[in-house]
């Protein structure tokens, strides 16, 4: 193939090792399903799911992305699931890409002895680092916090959020080495909870020290995506990046959206990163709940039109835990995520510790395809293509759907053509051939694209008939199909970019 400016591209250091066999990766097949899903399903490994044979059914099932929760996995059992999610790969013959979604930093209450009911309108402390041993006044509850600066970040008035916001209190006193609060909504508050603090700016580190060792366990294992929590403002993203280049890794960063302040620097934190994920359940704490489904449509919107995939997640399918069937809200939920065209779905709890983890898969995968059969939509225009091949690809994609939605067939050493492919949403399905492998697995998250991996050639010509045949011999397409190639041409030893209407005829 030859090496015009979107081609060009080095392997790094992880890429060399491991290299997919092109004839291993073999997805969904529409000639045989009579359907091309475009929206990709992330499923999260936990103990429903860890087992070599629960992983197996998972994969024939459809999974496109295995993600990995830090928050309750050790360093061992991550290398052991890579190493069997990898190895299932393999024997199904079809590959899946791994997300580590690191914890990040989190405020959290101390351990208490048992738990403490918490009455409507009595005063409740929260104690700082160093002053644990101070003597309660009679009569008020207290407990110690993890976070040293909480007593500079809390004013009076300021709302506390416990346990997933079951419990509410506000800031009453700001005490010598305590913060005293009012309850608002009782409860029984446990050990260790989560802490919400609804619009109020914390000095938190971007990332933890145990982020940074799960993250080089991450590298030393070739994942592909890291999705960082608790992004706040876009600088949270370059610290993680910087990390990760001086390391020679060219994993993708995905920005957890999960208080306000990321929603007030939303536009910029897509720019930094390289996508989105919206975690709408710390998220519908910090946010009012009413706002929610307008923040998702937001940020799915404005991650398309910026070029960047986005994921929508947690909560999805929340009844399914212990039930087989989903209720009804949660159809027009999945539904709706579809419709907005989010690149991926994620399921969380559902998957980990759920009874029923492939029957959550294959409602996602009813549901996206019913919804997707409705989109007929014409290729995204508010999508910014600036340069002459980024209008020839939204031309190609208008190309594509007036020859009775033709196949799009791409070859790309960077991911730059698919990544904008794929934001115009077109009706027709994007097969993204690479001889990158790292590209290879990163291309599974955008929405509409199929990636393969195959031997580049230096004739272009010789890679295109590489391809069909590939393409023909998996059922993806078969000969006298129409299919809408975008390549690089030789013309009087000139390379020149071009879209081109081919019929598929496999050479003998």
């Amino acid at each position: 193939m030859s090496n015009p400016s979107e081609l060009l591209g080095d392997k790094r250091k992880g890429d060399e090792v491991a290299l997919p066999d092109p004839d291993t990766h073999i997805r969904l097949n529409p000639a045989a399903a009579g359907k091309f899903r475009r929206t990709k399903i992330i499923f999260t490994v936990g103990p429903s799911t860890a087992s070599e044979a629960k992983l197996r059914e998972l994969i024939r099932e459809g999974v496109d992305i295995c993600r990995i929760n830090m928050a309750h996995a050790s360093h061992e059992w991550t290398r052991e699931i890579i190493t069997r999610v990898r190895k299932i790969c393999k024997e199904v013959g079809r590959d899946i890409a791994l997300l580590m979604d690191i914890k990040g930093p989190e405020i959290r209450t101390g351990p208490t002895d048992k738990p403490i009911v918490l009455e409507k309108g009595k005063a409740f402390d929260f104690l700082m680092p160093g002053h644990e041993e101070s003597q309660p006044e009679d009569g008020i509850h207290g407990t110690t916090v993890n976070y040293p600066s909480l007593i500079e970040d809390l004013k009076v008035g300021d709302p506390v959020l416990v346990d997933s916001g079951l419990i509410r209190m506000r800031v009453v006193q700001i005490l010598p080495g305590r913060i005293r609060c009012k309850v608002e909504i009782p409860g029984t508050m446990g050990s260790r909870r989560h802490i919400n603090l609804p619009g109020v700016h914390v000095k938190l580190p971007a990332i933890t020290q145990k982020d940074r060792d799960d993250v080089e366990v991450g590298i030393q294992e070739r994942v592909n995506f890291y999705a960082l929590s608790f992004v706040r403002q876009p600088e949270d993203i370059d610290i993680l990046r910087q990390f990760l280049d001086e390391r020679d890794s060219e994993a993708a960063i995905i920005a957890k959206i999960e208080d306000q302040q990321a929603i007030s620097n939303l536009d910029e934190i897509i720019d930094a990163s390289d996508g989105l994920m919206v975690a709408r359940g710390d998220l519908g704490i910090e946010c009012p709940y009413e706002d929610l489904p307008i923040i998702q449509h937001r940020a799915v919107k404005t991650c398309i039109n910026l070029g960047k995939p986005v994921i929508v997640a947690t909560h999805m399918l929340e009844s399914m835990m212990e039930n087989p069937v989903p209720t009804r809200a949660e159809v027009s939920d999945v539904a709706q995520a579809v419709l907005e065209l989010a690149d991926a779905i994620m399921l969380s709890g559902e998957t980990t510790t759920g009874i029923y983890p492939l029957e959550c898969v294959h409602v996602m995968k009813r549901i996206a395809e019913k919804m997707e059969s409705a989109h007929k939509a014409d290729p995204n225009r508010n999508l910014k293509l600036r340069s002459h091949k980024g209008k020839m690809l939204r031309s190609a994609a208008y190309l594509a759907h007036e020859l009775d939605n033709a196949a799009i067939v791409v070859f790309t050493r960077s991911g730059h053509l698919a990544k904008r492919l794929s934001s115009l949403r077109p009706q027709c399905p994007i097969y993204a051939f690479t001889d990158q492998p790292a590209l290879f697995h990163r291309l599974m998250i955008l929405w509409g694209v199929e990636p393969f991996y195959i031997e580049f050639f230096e004739d272009p010509e010789d890679t295109i008939q590489s391809a069909f045949t590939y393409l023909v011999r998996r059922g993806w397409t078969k000969e006298g199909d129409t299919l809408i190639v975008i390549t690089n041409a030789l013309a009087h030893e000139k390379v020149i970019d071009t879209t081109q209407i081919r019929t598929v005829e496999l050479k003998p």
